[in-house]
């Protein structure tokens, strides 16, 4: 599957700056394929040392933490030479064992000619028992496969690179096309275990079957979040979450038997954990959008938009026969489609913006900067004269960029209104920043 990270790993590996790189996301997003890969493909041999499996390993960083030591040691251990400018050394799953992510450190200042990378789940616990290597090493972030990559992982690579492009030359012929395949990504998802369940027998109950055992994976996963956060609360907002997706988040609705303080940690747990996204409300009126970002109000993205489908219970008969994508789960989905790419688009940083006031309040579903300036984006399948909202952020502040509107239709540009209608699936092409 070709993945946007591997161009990110590309730079990582000819920068003059290179430092230790830890991949960071979600259990199953595909850390270890896509490191694997980079390794096989761009360097002359690949060492993997996977420290949830191959618990001995794990006993070389008990003593002192001196790079050529742990070097020669693993060389004898696993009979591989490693060398500098040719070899990839990968620490697979180090979350398991604390004192590797130190040891980064010293990979930088003693060997920094050698290329390391590591990959890991619930870092923030790991780190939590050991030191972490600040300044020393770099992160990169790796989400589910965005719906072009998608395109590209089901053999459509000439779709994928019409969604990547101008959304206004697109044909009504090809945009029939591309709404019948996002609707079918709506109900696959991106995790590419499910992915390829689809492809390997053309099924949508195959990779249904995927999205559970995953889901499950995660729920066993609860054990590890304990002591500090209890695993049935985990469990209560985890299932709980895809009734509140666009919606202001308030933790009493998150699950009934727990307090406010119980539910908080549990959902930040699961933040911390990639598997929930926390979108603040932020001021649009200046840069940088996280500087404002508000603590109280803010709203959630699942994951994964699969993951959402299996969790939200939904009737998939019904759901699937809509011929309006925006309909689909009441508009859930594609609110969850939109912000999961521009998520990845947005290199990581997501906002929306809230207008709190006694007789009127109005909200914007997101905020993407491009190019140093904001523009307001919405997902909608009204005519514009419904945009209330969006029409008021736009007077309030006419030094943000012109509103898009991602919906089921055609690309429309209203340049008297300041409104673009984009097609859903130009989601990420339409918000990435460069």
């Amino acid at each position: 599957m070709f993945r946007f990270i591997d161009n990110d790993l590309r730079r990582w590996q000819e920068s003059s700056r290179r430092k230790p790189l830890i991949l960071r996301g979600a259990r199953q997003v595909g850390k270890t394929w896509s490191l694997k890969e980079f390794g096989k493909n761009r360097f002359e041999s690949l060492v993997l040392v996977d420290l949830e499996r191959n618990q001995p390993l794990r006993k070389l960083f008990d003593g002192d933490l001196k790079a050529t030591r742990i070097c020669a040691d693993l060389e004898v251990i696993l009979q591989q030479k490693i060398t500098p400018g040719k070899t990839l050394l990968f620490f697979d799953e180090i979350q398991a064992c604390p004192r590797a992510i130190t040891a980064l450190r010293y990979f930088y200042e003693e060997m920094p000619e050698l290329h390391v990378v590591a990959a890991g789940s619930l870092l923030e616990f790991a780190l939590e028992e050991s030191s972490f290597p600040v300044g020393r090493v770099q992160f990169l972030n790796l989400y589910p496969l965005c719906f072009a990559e998608y395109l590209e992982a089901i053999g459509n690579a000439p779709a994928a690179t019409v969604v990547l492009g101008n959304p206004a030359a697109i044909s009504s012929v090809v945009h029939e096309l591309l709404r019948d395949e996002l609707k079918r990504y709506f109900f696959i998802g991106g995790m590419p275990d499910a992915v390829k369940a689809y492809l390997d027998n053309n099924s949508l109950r195959d990779a249904f079957e995927v999205q559970k055992e995953i889901a499950e994976s995660y729920r066993m996963d609860f054990v590890k979040y304990s002591p500090k956060v209890d695993r049935f609360s985990l469990d209560s907002v985890f299932t709980s979450l895809p009734q509140h997706i666009g919606k202001q988040i308030k933790y009493a609705r998150l699950g009934e038997g727990f307090s406010g303080l119980v539910l908080k940690k549990a959902f930040d747990a699961l933040c911390l954990a990639q598997v929930a996204r926390r979108v603040p409300s932020v001021d649009p009126s200046g840069l940088p959008l996280g500087a404002t970002a508000s603590a109280k109000l803010f709203k959630a993205l699942m994951l994964d938009i699969g993951l959402l489908r299996y969790l939200s219970g939904m009737p998939n008969d019904i759901e699937y026969a809509k011929s309006d994508l925006l309909a689909i789960y009441r508009g859930t989905m594609a609110e969850q489609f939109v912000g999961q790419e521009m998520l990845v688009a947005q290199q990581g940083s997501l906002y929306y913006w809230d207008r709190q006031a006694k007789n009127s309040s109005a909200e914007v579903d997101y905020l993407a900067v491009l190019n140093g300036k904001i523009y307001p984006v919405e997902v909608k399948s009204g005519a514009t004269g419904s945009l209330r909202s969006l029409h008021l952020f736009l007077a309030s502040f006419p030094e943000c960029g012109n509103a898009l509107v991602f919906s089921d239709r055609q690309y429309a540009d209203l340049p008297e209104q300041k409104i673009t209608f984009m097609p859903l699936y130009s989601a990420f092409a339409a918000t990435r920043s460069e």
